[in-house]
C-alpha cells in the first residue's frame, strides 16, 4: 500500500488490498479487503464495471473473506484492532446495504480469515483456532478439534452437514472436517520442512481441494491436496521458479478448478483440467 492522491471521483481506484472474492453469476461478484491500515473497502461487479460499496468500518479494521448465495445475500469477514486488542468483525449484505452482525470475541485474539455459506441459515467462518456458525439467527462459537497455536485460514462447504476447513498446526498440514454434528481432524500429508493450507474449495461431500505451500531453508514450492471421498492425497503441481506457494483454490466441478497465489519471479496460476495441474 502507498500514500498518494486518490483517482477521479468516477473511480474505485485506492491504496489498498483485496484480500478475497466471490461471484453467484457473470453479473454479480464481490471483493473485500482494506485500505491503508484502517478502513474495510468492499467492491461489487455489476457485470460491466467494478464499483465501490459504503461498508461498516470500525477503526482499525479490514475484510479477509467473502462468500455469497445469491445476489441478495452474502458475508464477508475479518477483524478489527485496536488499543484494546483485536475483535472478530462480520458484516452481512442484505441486498441494499451491507451491515455490521454482532460476532463472539473468545481468546486474547480473535480474528477472521475466511468465510463459506450455503444458504440464509448455513454459514460458517474461521480464522485462528476460532470456528464461528450462523443458524439464521445469530453467530456462535462450535468447538474446535484443532491443537493450540494452530491457524485456521479457509473454510469451504458444500451443505449444512458437510465442510472443511484448513490451516496450519506445528508446521504440518491442518485439516477439520464437519460431519453435521461435529469437526473432526482429518489425516492428511504433509511434506517437506514446513508446510500449511491455505484454502480450500468443495463441489461435492466426495471432492474437494485445499492448497497451500512447502518451505525448505532454502525454496518454497506449491502444494495440492485432493479428498476423493475418503482420503486426502497429494497431487503433484506446477511450481514454477525457485519459490511459490498457494493462497486460494476453486473449483466448480471434478473437471475444473483454478489455484492462485505468489511466488519469484511471477505471480502462480494454476488450472486443473480433469487429469492435470498445469
Amino acid at each position: 500500500a502507498q500514500v498518494g492522491l486518490p483517482g477521479p471521483a468516477a473511480s474505485f481506484a485506492t491504496y489498498g488490498d483485496l484480500l478475497g472474492v466471490a461471484a453467484t453469476s457473470a453479473g454479480s461478484a464481490w471483493a473485500v479487503g482494506y485500505v491503508g491500515n484502517s478502513a474495510t473497502l468492499i467492491l461489487r461487479w455489476n457485470g460491466t464495471a467494478w464499483k465501490r460499496v459504503p461498508s461498516p468500518s470500525p477503526v482499525a479494521a479490514q475484510l479477509s473473506g467473502v462468500a455469497a448465495t445469491s445476489a441478495s445475500s452474502a458475508w464477508a469477514v475479518g477483524f478489527i484492532f485496536n488499543r484494546t486488542g483485536y475483535k472478530t468483525l462480520i458484516v452481512r449484505w442484505n441486498g441494499t446495504s451491507w451491515k455490521r452482525v454482532p460476532s463472539p470475541n473468545p481468546g486474547p485474539q480473535p480474528e477472521l480469515s475466511s468465510v463459506a455459506a450455503t444458504s440464509a441459515r448455513n454459514a460458517w467462518a474461521v480464522g485462528g483456532n476460532l470456528i464461528l456458525r450462523w443458524n439464521g439467527k445469530t453467530w456462535r462459537r462450535v468447538p474446535s478439534p484443532s491443537p493450540a497455536g494452530s491457524v485456521l485460514s479457509g473454510v469451504a462447504a458444500t451443505s449444512a452437514r458437510s465442510a472443511w476447513a484448513v490451516g496450519s498446526a506445528g508446521g504440518k498440514t491442518l485439516i477439520l472436517r464437519w460431519n453435521g454434528t461435529v469437526w473432526k481432524r482429518v489425516p492428511s500429508p504433509s511434506p517437506g520442512a514446513s508446510r500449511g493450507l491455505s484454502g480450500v474449495a468443495a463441489t461435492s461431500a466426495r471432492s474437494a481441494w485445499a492448497v497451500g505451500f512447502i518451505a525448505t531453508k532454502t525454496a518454497s514450492k506449491t502444494l495440492i491436496l485432493r479428498w476423493n471421498g475418503k482420503t486426502w492425497r497429494q497431487v503433484p503441481s506446477p511450481t514454477p521458479g525457485p519459490i511459490a506457494g498457494l493462497a486460494g483454490v476453486a473449483a466448480t466441478s471434478a473437471r475444473n478448478a483454478w489455484a492462485v497465489g505468489g511466488g519469484f519471479p511471477k505471480t502462480v496460476i494454476l488450472r486443473w483440467n480433469g487429469t492435470a495441474w498445469k
